[in-house]
Order: C-alpha cells, then sequence, then structure tokens
C-alpha cells in the first residue's frame, strides 16, 4: 500500500489555486493549506490551517510561494490577511526527508534549509518551469503597457532590459503585437541573437544615448540598472514595467 503523503502549501498567488485542485485529486498526497483564507472556493478534503496549529513532525513537502521568503521569513499571501512568518526554528521543526519547493530563493531561505539538511527545489532554476511561467508574466506586461498609457502597442517604442527567458518571451509577445522592440543585454551572443530576430540590440553602456526614445521600459534584471542617471534620460510619458525578481531593477 502506497504510503499518504502530507504537503502543506503555504501561501502564493492565483497561480496556486489550480495546483491545490490538481494535488487534491491524488488519493496518495493529503493537502493542508496555510494564507488562502479569502479564497472563496472550497476544497474537499483539504484542511485550512495556521502556522500555530500545523504539525510540522510528518510533512514529506512544503511548496512556498514562488517569491519563497524574504529576509524576515515572511512570506506573500495574496489571499490573506494574516501575516505569515516562517522562522528558522519552524524549519528545525521539520523532518530530515522533508522537501521545501520555492520558486527563486534568498540567503535567509538558503540558510534555514541548509543548516536543517533539506533538500530545497527552486522551480525557477528549471528552465521549462521558469520558461512556462514567462508566458503569462509577458501577458500581465502587455495589460500594465495598454492600461497605463495613452498609445497603442503597435509602433510603440518597448525597451527591455535583460534577456533571459522573461526577456525573450515578452519581447516576442511585444513584438507580436507591432511594437518596435529594443532589447540590452550585457551578452554578446544574446546581441547576436537580438539582430539576427530584426530587433534593436544595445549594451547597457549604449542605452543611456538612445533611452529617451523609449515609451514603454521592461526591466527583466534583478539588479539596480534602473538608476537616476538612466531616469533624468527618460521622456516623462514613458512607463516602467519591473518584471525581475527580488529586489527589482532599481528604486522608483
Amino acid at each position: 500500500m502506497q504510503k499518504m503523503k502530507n504537503i502543506v502549501i503555504i501561501g502564493g498567488d492565483a497561480r496556486y489555486l489550480p495546483l491545490i485542485q490538481t494535488l487534491n485529486k491524488k488519493s496518495d498526497i493529503h493537502i493542508q493549506i496555510l494564507g488562502f483564507d479569502l479564497v472563496e472556493q472550497s476544497y474537499t478534503g483539504v484542511m485550512q490551517s495556521s502556522i500555530d496549529n500545523l504539525d510540522t513532525s510528518n510533512l514529506d513537502g512544503v511548496v512556498l510561494p514562488i517569491t519563497g521568503i524574504d529576509d524576515q521569513g515572511y512570506i506573500d499571501t495574496m489571499f490573506s490577511n494574516q501575516r505569515i512568518q516562517l522562522t528558522n526554528k519552524w524549519f528545525q521543526s521539520l523532518p530530515q526527508n522533508c522537501f521545501v519547493f520555492t520558486g527563486i530563493s534568498n540567503k535567509t531561505l538558503d540558510e534555514y534549509t541548509s543548516s536543517r539538511g533539506l533538500t530545497l527545489i527552486r522551480l525557477m532554476d528549471r528552465d521549462d518551469v521558469a520558461i512556462y511561467n514567462s508566458i503569462p508574466t509577458a501577458e500581465g506586461a502587455i495589460m500594465l503597457a495598454i492600461k497605463h498609457t495613452d498609445i497603442t502597442i503597435h509602433h510603440a517604442n518597448v525597451f527591455i532590459l535583460g534577456f533571459g527567458r522573461v526577456g525573450e518571451t515578452t519581447a516576442n509577445a511585444f513584438a507580436g503585437l507591432g511594437a518596435n522592440v529594443s532589447i540590452v543585454s550585457i551578452n554578446e551572443a544574446d546581441l547576436a541573437r537580438i539582430y539576427e530576430r530584426s530587433w534593436q540590440g544595445y549594451s547597457f553602456k549604449q542605452i543611456g544615448n538612445v533611452i529617451e526614445k523609449c515609451q514603454i521600459l521592461i526591466n527583466t534584471v534583478p539588479s539596480q540598472v534602473v538608476n537616476r542617471s538612466l531616469l533624468e534620460k527618460m521622456n516623462n510619458q514613458a512607463i516602467i514595467i519591473d518584471l525581475a525578481s527580488k529586489p527589482g531593477g532599481g528604486r522608483f
């Protein structure tokens, strides 16, 4: 007889709702959820729990939000007003054979899990997961651009900082709508690929000379690349959409 696996899903956004549904259909998985008390939909057989009454001693898996935890151990809870903090002590209470799933990690989560000997699985390190996830991310950027500008995407001057998995998908999406796409990258191979796609490619040293024509700036680089010097050269009607993971691409 197959052993029942105990999984807890702690926080997360709308992408986690179908995840809960899918796991709940598995006969060999028992699910508890935290941080979903504002979700109107109910899940038969799924237990709503809290950090105080959650029994961690028999957990086989912990599913964290895509963003993981912050430096103080707090997590994003889109569907709850409660603040949930996962401390080092909490991670030490997990069985050593427990798997911890997150989208991205940071120094705090790395230290909490490694000190207990837990297996930490960073889903966004997987190309397939990151590429699939880049699709709704790019669509979200299009939605924000339409909502917050009074111009059409068609023929708009769209600058994208970074040409990783999110940057490339976002560039494809905007180009498909007729935008004039320019991409900034530090990688020579990226610039060659950008040229092959018939887009404009620039290094970060060059961007200051051309940024004034930008109408929509999309950052995908998790470093402070959108600095004061760059902002001062931008058109004051331009909008900035930051898609980068924490800490983001600048302080706006």
